[in-house]
Parts: C-alpha cells; structure tokens; sequence
C-alpha cells in the first residue's frame, strides 16, 4: 500500500522528478496533520506559513464580505492548497479554506519551499511550473464566470464521471455560491436538465 508521502511524491511528479535525495530534503521537513469537518486550514484576516497536500478528504476556498461567503474552489485527495499568495506576500489571508469532510494532511512551511530553491535547481522548476498551473486555473475560473452563463458553468461543473462522484460530497449550497447563484436557481438549473 502506498505510504502517504509516497502519495506526495508521486503528485509532485506532474510537475518535476525528483532525485531521492532532493526528495528527503523536503520529506524531512514534512508534518502530518488530521483534521475534523468544518475546521479552517487557512483564515481570512490571519498570517499563515505553510502549504499542504490532502491526503484524503475535502475543503473548499472562499472569501467572505459582510457575512456573505463566495466560494471560488474545492479541494480533494491529491491536491496542493495553502494561501500561496499570502505566503508570498507575507500578508494575512484574504480567503479561507475550511474543511468539508475529516482530512488527512501534509503539511509543510512555505520558507522550507523557499530554502529548498536555492540548495536544489529542481525546485526552482517546480515552483515556476506551479505558478503557471495556478495562474491557468485561476484564468480558466474567470473565463467561465465572465463567458458562461450559470447553466453552462454547471453543466461544465459536472462534465465529467469524476466530477458528478465528487458533487455528491459537496452541499448544494457551496455549489450554488462556486457557480455565482443562490441554491434555488441551482435547483431550478437541476430541474430544467433533468426535465430536458
């Protein structure tokens, strides 16, 4: 079975290969964390340090404004999430990431990111390469809000056989919001392509 980290690795490898000991420079600085549902990673208004990977489980990131929260994505197994911008800036979040089922996590400081660019030339490359992932799926996001109307942002939104399963563990709610509507017009959206 695969060791957590080993699950870290691997996901690592979409962006860079990682020789074994460029790999046990960042293994070692690695933490593991749980989790319960509903708690927050990352807090709008405080300074957070680190990034993590989720192991299993879920969270969503949101921005809130006068008790109205917007949420702008979700988070599964296998992916990296943290207020990157925060840490770069070393500023307070301007969003926060809650958890939406127990987690499971690794976490690790942003400053260890940065001191592993200037011991290892790989790690330079992965954090360009991450940068660009970021940056195109922050644009991919404002296209659809700006081009798409909110039927065509949730029919994209479960496009996919992987997406529908991953629908089932979110509230509709956090849905609607992700979309830029209210749950009763997601309901209605549901009622007109199931009816169609």
């Amino acid at each position: 079975m695969e060791s957590k980290t080993d699950q870290f690795r691997g996901y690592l490898k979409r962006f860079v290969e990682l020789t074994d000991p460029e790999w046990q420079a960042l293994e070692k600085e690695l933490t593991f964390r749980t989790l319960p549902k509903k708690r927050f990673l990352v807090q709008q208004g405080q300074r957070t340090k680190e990034l993590y990977f989720l192991v299993q489980g879920a969270a969503r990131l949101y921005y809130e404004k006068d008790g109205d929260e917007k949420t702008t994505y979700f988070f599964f197994e296998n992916n990296l999430l943290g207020d990157y911008l925060g840490c770069l800036a070393g500023q307070p979040s301007a969003m926060s990431i809650q958890t939406l089922e127990d987690c499971e996590l690794i976490a690790f400081r942003y400053e260890t990111l940065t001191a592993l660019y200037e011991q290892f030339p790989v790690y330079q490359i992965f954090g360009r390469k991450l940068a660009e992932y970021l940056f195109m799926g922050l644009d991919m996001r404002l296209a659809e809000l700006l081009t798409l109307t909110p039927e065509e942002r949730y029919l994209k939104f479960i496009s996919t056989s992987i997406k529908r399963k991953i629908i089932e563990r979110i509230p509709q709610q956090y849905i609607a919001s992700y979309l830029g509507i209210t749950p009763v017009s997601l309901s209605r959206i549901r009622r007109r392509i199931a009816d169609s």
